[in-house]
């Protein structure tokens, strides 16, 4: 029987070729949990905005692993010392930061698993992988939850200038076409450094962190928060919510068994176990679009309503306002609509509603971005800039919407 090769060289649109380090992380690839997140979509619904945007999960923690072996090189060449053990711990963490996402990650955050985040389903995940891998992802487990002494290693993976952000960035910004969020990533890798065990940035690249912080502040405008994706991931929220509560009346619909289970139960961080979970890992983008295509023909006018709008691309409509929604102009609407189409007090809900977006580029709350100085002492960023717009980035920028159905207008 011939001996597989583990040793693999993939090839990447965004960096090229990338080489799987070890046997260990091959396995860990491989694993359906990992695999899994080939049908999971790293920017949901925004295809519908940008057609090019159908890259997956898969890509981008492939990504991620790729660019924290470049930063573990830099660290290294500058004299930090990384063992071997943590320096695979590194590579495991990263690679392994985004397996608890679902399919339309915020969407199934916010009406069927409503009680737990994604990163606590990836935290469930690493610790059932650590039982099959014998303990060989502690490490990366202790990494993960910011548990391990070594600060700066927390920091690569979760912090305002983590290898996360560098790959999603650049790959989100390659797939829309929206060039704006490009941002350097060899460039911010090359000139990061740690100092005490925190991860610092050398003042020669405060320049790259100002366009990084920029890119990251277009993407959300032009991207992640565009109205089209938002009220796309609103609609589909409704749709699952409104499932939801079908089911929970004894309302049978089509779907899969893992969705159909997720619609069936409420389930709280304390109760998964590894049935759930694998139940959990079959659950993908396939199950929740191949409902959505079939409850467009269901008898329940708000679940077919919404569902034709996901399917054929015609969607409510949204206005974004700098200035909170008045509340006279929401009761208006959903008196029209409720007169319109015969609706409920509740179900009209489902049509009009109001909320509001946030676009943070960089945190004043959150841990900094430290910049290194040639005089060896460390300066938030935003202090060492001479740049005024880099006060602004640091700036919440709050937008309210109100959405309600085209027709009728």
């Amino acid at each position: 029987m011939s001996q597989i090769n583990k040793l693999k060289i993939l090839n990447d649109p965004i960096y090229g070729f990338i080489t799987i380090p070890n046997t260990l992380l091959y396995d860990l690839i491989q694993h359906p949990y990992f695999q899994r997140l080939r049908r999971i979509s790293q920017m949901g619904l925004s295809y519908l905005v940008y057609p090019g945007a159908h890259h997956t999960r898969f890509h981008h923690a492939l990504g991620c692993m790729h660019i924290m072996q470049k930063a573990v090189q830099t660290l290294k060449f500058k004299g930090v010392a990384i063992s071997d053990k943590e320096e695979n711990a590194l590579y495991i963490a990263i690679l392994l930061h985004d397996i608890g996402h679902g399919p339309f990650s915020h969407a199934l955050e916010n009406s069927v698993v409503e009680e737990v985040h994604h990163e606590e389903l990836s935290l469930l995940f690493m610790e059932q992988l650590n039982t099959e891998f014998d303990g060989k992802l502690a490490l990366a487990i202790q990494v993960f939850k910011g548990e391990y002494p070594r600060k700066f290693m927390l920091q690569l993976i979760s912090s305002q200038l983590d290898m996360d952000r560098m790959d999603y960035l650049k790959r989100d910004s390659f797939y829309t076409g929206v060039n704006e969020g490009n941002v350097n990533s060899e460039r911010l890798i090359q000139m990061l450094n740690v100092q005490d065990d925190v991860l610092v940035m050398e003042e020669k690249g405060i320049y790259s962190i100002e366009k990084f912080l920029m890119a990251r502040r277009l993407m959300y405008w032009q991207a992640y928060l565009h109205k089209t994706s938002v009220v796309a991931e609103l609609t589909l929220t409704k749709i699952l919510k409104r499932a939801k509560e079908l089911t929970s009346k004894g309302e049978v619909l089509f779907g899969s068994p893992f969705l159909l289970f997720f619609l069936n139960h409420k389930i709280e961080l304390q109760q998964i176990d590894k049935t759930i979970l694998d139940t959990f890992s079959n659950l993908d983008d396939y199950d929740v679009l191949g409902a959505i295509k079939q409850w467009q023909f269901h008898d329940d006018f708000v679940l077919s309503s919404l569902s034709k709008m996901i399917i054929n691309r015609n969607l409510l409509k949204i206005e974004l306002t700098e200035d909170k929604v008045n509340k006279m102009k929401l009761l208006e609407l959903k008196e029209k609509y409720t007169k319109l189409y015969n609706l409920s007090d509740n179900d009209v809900d489902y049509f009009v509603f109001k909320g509001k977006i946030k676009n943070e580029a960089y945190s004043k709350s959150s841990e900094p971005i430290r910049i290194l100085k040639k005089d060896k002492t460390i300066e938030n960023v935003v202090a060492a800039s001479d740049q005024m717009h880099l006060k602004a980035l640091s700036k919440t920028i709050v937008k309210y919407f109100i959405c309600y159905p085209k027709a009728g207008d």
